[in-house]
């Protein structure tokens, strides 16, 4: 993308389930070295779980986004199926952690800056929310958007009477038409944030918007998303983020000064 300050811009995370710890250390290099990139940007948006990334940005706790991340991870890790334990639930994890994290006043600083992608379940359709009326529509929006089917449940949640999943599956990254969206992504492909691989790619597959080569880096990428990793996995995954994000901004280093 060409970036203009004079114009107003967007950040747009993509989904990619436990993966989403990236975007913790991409944003620790932007927050570190040019805030303003997050702080003054119009819209913040994501899907599945990169809304979860959006909405703590939104409503300012991004460092408690790094501790959920880890503990839903170290809990799925506790039983021997993981995230298909019958005993452990993903959405009410998730559930749990935004009832705990999220400020009474979250709906309010999130309306009008955060932006949501949910796939409708009776029609296929995407629908991208941007208001909230209240902190539980907010945590109701942001369940929706990470409900995979037979991965997070079976009975997927509602908002406003409508059910809704992943919004990954309809548009992965929300407003990535608009010119002055930045797209964060932890695959490798054609975002502005994302990994570098050292060997040409000849073929390139879009998922939901997003631009995603196709090789073996990427399909152990996509393949662990949905894989709780160890600590240390994490922790290497979150590292990258912040590698990558630097290369970001010493790339546009015109702009970013």
């Amino acid at each position: 993308m060409v970036f203009d300050w004079q114009e107003e811009w967007n950040i747009s995370f993509a989904g990619c389930g436990f993966r989403s710890i990236y975007y913790v250390g991409a944003l620790s290099c932007i927050l570190e070295r040019v805030p303003q990139l997050v702080h003054g940007a119009s819209k913040i948006c994501g899907a599945s779980s990169g809304c979860l990334v959006a909405a703590a940005l939104t409503v300012g706790i991004p460092i408690e986004l790094c501790v959920a991340i880890l503990t839903a991870a170290k809990e799925a890790r506790k039983h021997t199926l993981g995230v298909f334990h019958p005993t452990f639930s993903l959405l009410r994890t998730l559930q749990v952690t935004l009832l705990d994290k999220l400020p009474e006043d979250a709906h309010l600083r999130a309306s009008g800056k955060l932006c949501v992608s949910l796939t409708r379940m009776v029609d296929g359709q995407n629908v991208l929310v941007s208001e909230f009326a209240s902190r539980e529509d907010l945590i109701q929006v942001l369940m929706c958007s990470c409900f995979f089917p037979a991965y997070s449940g079976f009975t997927a949640p509602s908002y406003q009477g409508v059910r809704y999943m992943d919004g990954a599956l309809s548009n992965n990254v929300p407003l990535c038409e608009q010119r002055n969206t930045i797209i964060v992504a932890p695959f490798s492909g054609e975002s502005d944030i994302c990994p570098r691989e050292g060997t040409y790619n000849f073929f390139e597959a879009s998922y939901g918007n997003v631009s995603i080569q196709v090789n073996t880096g990427n399909v152990h990428r996509i393949c662990t998303s949905f894989l709780p990793q160890k600590p240390e996995t994490l922790a290497e995954i979150c590292y990258n983020g912040y590698k990558d994000a630097l290369r970001f901004l010493r790339e546009r280093g015109e702009f970013f000064i």
